[in-house]
C-alpha cells in the first residue's frame, strides 16, 4: 500500500507533470506541418469518411508522400469533434499521454521491483522515477505537440506494466497484449522495438511463459487477430514507402563505399575484396555506429540531435545532473543485478529503430528510451542519497542533521538549477533561436491572405518553410471534400518527401528566379522569404519571427 506521504508526493508530481506539459500548450511552440497533417486529417474523416488524399478510414495515412500509422489519427479525432480543428484538438491527447505515462512508470517500477527495497527513507525509487520522468526535456518536448511518437512510448509502458501485473492475473495479459499491438499501430519505430522487447521477456520470463502456458492462448489469439490488418497494410505502399525513404537501406553512399573500397584493392571480383567490402559488413558498421551515437554525451546531455524541431538550444535530451546519476546507477546495477534485466535489455534495443535510418542520432525515433535511461537515473539518486546518509553516519550525532540536510540541499539545489536552466531554454530561447523548426509566421500569413483574398487571382506562396500547403488548409478550415478530388502529389524528393503545389488560388514554390517569377504571376500576391525578394520589390507586408526577423515579404505584383 501507498503511504500518505508517498500518495501526496505523487499526486504532486502529477500536477507538476500537467502544468509543464498543458502550459502555453496551444502557441508554445507554432504549430508544425506533421501536427497540421493529423489534425487536418482527422477533421477530414469527421467531415467525410475520407483522409485529405480520399482514402476511407485507413490504418496508415499518406501524408508528405510518407505513411504514417494511423492509431494516434484517431485518437485526435474525438477532440477535433468537440473543440473543432485548432491546436488544443491536436495537442490535448499527446500532453494527457505524457502525464499519463508519468504514472506509468511509478507503477511500472513499483511493480519491477516490488520485491526489493529501493529506497532511502522516503525516497523511494517509483517516486522518483517518476519525478525525474514529470521533468524529463526529452519527455517533455514530445508530450508538447501532436506526436506519434509520445502515443506509441505511451502503449509500450503501459503493455509492460500489464506484463509484469499479468504475471500474477492472466487478465492483464490481454490488456498488455492490446497495448503492445495498439503501439505498433502509432508508431513505425515501435514496430522494431516491441517485438525485441517481447522477445527479452520471453527470455527473462521464459519460467512464467513455460508454467502459464495454456493461459497464454487467449492473450495470443486476440494478438494474432488484431496484427492481420496491420500486416496486410505493411505488405502495400505504407510499408514499401518507409523501407525506401529513410532505412539506411536506401542510402546509395554506403554502396557507392563499397565500390570504392573494392577498387582500392585494385580489383572489383577480390576475394578479400568481396569478403571485408559488403552489404553485410558496411550496413552492420553503419547501423553499429548509428546505434552506438545514441549512447554518446554530446546527444544525450548537451545538444540532441541535429535537428532543431526535435530540441531546446544548448540542452540534451537529458539534464547534465543525470550523467553521474546514471554512471551510479549503471555500477549499482553491475554488483546486483536482480530484476534489472528487462529494464537493461530495453536501454539496448531503444534505438534500434532510429539506428536503421540515416538520419543519427534522433531524438524522435529512440524516444523510448527515456524510460530505462530516466529508472536508472532515479536509482543513481536513490544510491546517492543512500551514500550520502551512510556517509555522515559517521560525524558526531549532533552535526549528523545538519550535514546531511546540507547534502540534500546541495544535491536537490543543482537539480533545481538545471532544471530552471531547461526552462529558460525552452520558454525564452526555443523560439527564437530556432523560429522556422515549428513554421511561426504561418498563422500570420494565413489571417493576411483571408483578408485579402478578393483582391488577388492567385497566391504564389514559398515552401522553403516545410509543407506550407497543409498548414494553410488547417489556418483556412479548408473544405477536405474539395481538397480531395482537386489536387495532385508531386514526385518524391531527395529525402522522400512529396507535397501538394496547388489548389484553388494557391500555388506553393519556392520564388528561384525572381524575373521569371514577376512575369509569369503578374497580378498575383507573392510571398517568399527575405532571400527569395529582391531588395527593390513591392513589398506591401512583412511577417516576423519572434526574433525579429522576416519570416515572409508579401509582394503585389
Amino acid at each position: 500500500m501507498i503511504s500518505k506521504y508517498n500518495k501526496l508526493l505523487l499526486v504532486l508530481i502529477i500536477l507538476l507533470a500537467s502544468f509543464l506539459r498543458f502550459n502555453q500548450l496551444n502557441t508554445l511552440p507554432a504549430l508544425n506541418a506533421d501536427e497540421a497533417a493529423v489534425v487536418y486529417n482527422a477533421y477530414s474523416l469527421i467531415q467525410t469518411g475520407k483522409d485529405e488524399h480520399g482514402h476511407a478510414w485507413p490504418i496508415h495515412f499518406e501524408s508528405f508522400g510518407d505513411w504514417k500509422p494511423g492509431l494516434f489519427f484517431y485518437i485526435v479525432l474525438p477532440f477535433v469533434k468537440f473543440l473543432g480543428l485548432n491546436e488544443w484538438a491536436v495537442r490535448i491527447p499527446g500532453a494527457t499521454l505524457g502525464v499519463l505515462t508519468v504514472l506509468l512508470v511509478y507503477l511500472l517500477v513499483k511493480e519491477l521491483f516490488k520485491d526489493r527495497k529501493l529506497e532511502i527513507g522516503n525516497w523511494k525509487l517509483e517516486i522518483l522515477a517518476a519525478a525525474l520522468l514529470a521533468v524529463s526535456p526529452w519527455h517533455i518536448h514530445f508530450s508538447r505537440g501532436g506526436w506519434e511518437v509520445n502515443a506509441g512510448t505511451f502503449f509500450i509502458v503501459l503493455g509492460l506494466w500489464a506484463f509484469l501485473k499479468g504475471t500474477r492475473q492472466n487478465k492483464w495479459l490481454v490488456i498488455s497484449t492490446l497495448a503492445f499491438v495498439a503501439s505498433l499501430y502509432t508508431y513505425h519505430a515501435a514496430r522494431i522495438v516491441v517485438p525485441l522487447l517481447v522477445m527479452g521477456l520471453l527470455i527473462f520470463y521464459r519460467r512464467f511463459f513455460w508454467e502459464k502456458k495454456n493461459g497464454l492462448l487467449v492473450p495470443v489469439i486476440v494478438g494474432v487477430i488484431l496484427l492481420i490488418p496491420l500486416i496486410r497494410d505493411l505488405t502495400g505502399a505504407a510499408g514499401v514507402s518507409r523501407a525506401s525513404g529513410v532505412s539506411i537501406f536506401a542510402d546509395q553512399g554506403i554502396i557507392e563505399r563499397i565500390n570504392e573500397q573494392r577498387g582500392e584493392h585494385g580489383s572489383n571480383k577480390d576475394v578479400v575484396a568481396l569478403v571485408l567490402h559488403n552489404k553485410v559488413v558496411n550496413y552492420t558498421l553503419e547501423f553499429l555506429a548509428n546505434w552506438g551515437e545514441h549512447f554518446w554525451g554530446q546527444f544525450l546531455f548537451l545538444s540532441g540531435d541535429e535537428i532543431e524541431r526535435n530540441k531546446v538550444p544548448e540542452v540534451g535530451v537529458l539534464y547534465l545532473f543525470q550523467l553521474p546519476l546514471l554512471i551510479i546507477g549503471l555500477l549499482a546495477i553491475a554488483r546486483n543485478s536482480q530484476s534489472w534485466g528487462i529494464v537493461l535489455w530495453w536501454l539496448i534495443i531503444a534505438p534500434t529503430a532510429a539506428a536503421l535510418t540515416f538520419q543519427s542520432p534522433h531524438a524522435l525515433r529512440s524516444h523510448n528510451m527515456v524510460i530505462p535511461l530516466t529508472i536508472i537515473s532515479a536509482y543513481g539518486l536513490v544510491k546517492l542519497l543512500r551514500w550520502l546518509r551512510t556517509g555522515v553516519a559517521s560525524f558526531p550525532p549532533s552535526k549528523w542533521n545538519s550535514i546531511y540536510t546540507l547534502g540534500i540541499i546541495v544535491i536537490f539545489g543543482i537539480i533545481l538549477w538545471d532544471f530552471s536552466r531547461y526552462l529558460h531554454q525552452y520558454y525564452v530561447h526555443m523560439a527564437k533561436e530556432y523560429p522556422s523548426s515549428s513554421q511561426y509566421g504561418v498563422k500570420e500569413l494565413v489571417s493576411y491572405v483571408k483578408e485579402n483574398y478578393d483582391k488577388y487571382p492567385k497566391f504564389l506562396i514559398t515552401d522553403r518553410y516545410d509543407q506550407p500547403y497543409i498548414l494553410f488548409l488547417f489556418y483556412l478550415q479548408y473544405p477536405p471534400e474539395k481538397f480531395q478530388g482537386a489536387h495532385t502529389l508531386t514526385s518524391r524528393d531527395k529525402f522522400g518527401f512529396s507535397t501538394v503545389r496547388d489548389f484553388e488560388k494557391f500555388h506553393f514554390e519556392e520564388v528561384k528566379d525572381w524575373d521569371k517569377t514577376i512575369e509569369e504571376k503578374r497580378g498575383s500576391l507573392i510571398i517568399g522569404t527575405d532571400k527569395e525578394i529582391p531588395d527593390d520589390a513591392n513589398v506591401i507586408h512583412e511577417i516576423y519571427f519572434p526574433n525579429g526577423e522576416a519570416t515572409f515579404q508579401i509582394v503585389a505584383n
